[in-house]
């Protein structure tokens, strides 16, 4: 069996990409079972980049193939922020109610439509070369979007970072008020994750 190597510590992003992965033939590591590597700091200005370094690096200390995500919020109203400092949108050790507050207070008297606002996650799978002595990788990148509304209270208590107060207007709920089942086939993640799947069908 092919392994992959999650290359992320969040724990609700490991989650929900190994229920995005079930079925398929390969097992699934995460950093946990590398406890020596120390991942790079994200410092890119895009989330495609970011992920990439965090791939590339992985994949170069491991040897296995890496999928690494980078991921986070934007709103129009705030041009793009929080955008790829959205986990340490209120400081570097900031908590997910410590970056919800600070939204809340940055957006609050706003109109509705600067309000509005899109989950961006992007996926960057490395794999090494397996012939001895290659030095050629491959690097694929899926993406995708989930567009909705930042709302002034929370709502939900499911999901993680900004779902509490991200409104989808489709449905009428957070997506912290969806079931891990609903939020997976609509949101930003369980979109790039359709493709990275279909991609590993294609080729495992």
């Amino acid at each position: 069996m092919n392994e992959i190597v999650l290359a992320t510590g969040n724990k609700g992003k490991i989650k929900e990409i190994r229920e995005l992965l079930t079925g398929l033939d390969f097992s699934v590591l995460t950093l946990e079972d590398f406890p020596e590597l120390e991942m790079p700091p994200e410092e890119a200005s895009s989330f495609k980049e970011n992920a990439l370094i965090k791939a590339r690096y992985a994949a170069e200390a491991t040897g296995l193939m890496v999928l690494a995500d980078d991921s986070g919020l934007e709103v129009l109203g705030l041009a793009g922020a929080p955008g790829v400092l959205s986990a340490r949108f209120a400081g570097v050790a900031a908590t997910d109610d410590e970056n919800i507050d600070k939204l809340i207070e940055e957006t609050t008297a706003m109109s509705k439509d600067n309000r509005r606002a899109r989950f961006v996650c992007a996926l960057a799978f490395v794999e090494p070369a397996l012939e001895s002595g290659a030095t050629s990788v491959k690097e694929s990148i899926f993406e995708g979007t989930l567009d909705g509304l930042i709302i002034p209270e929370r709502r939900g208590e499911g999901g993680f970072g900004y779902d509490p107060v991200f409104f989808v207007p489709d449905l009428e709920r957070t997506t912290a008020e969806l079931t891990r089942e609903e939020k997976n086939k609509i949101s930003h993640r369980g979109k790039a994750l359709v493709k990275f799947r279909a991609y590993l069908q294609g080729t495992a």
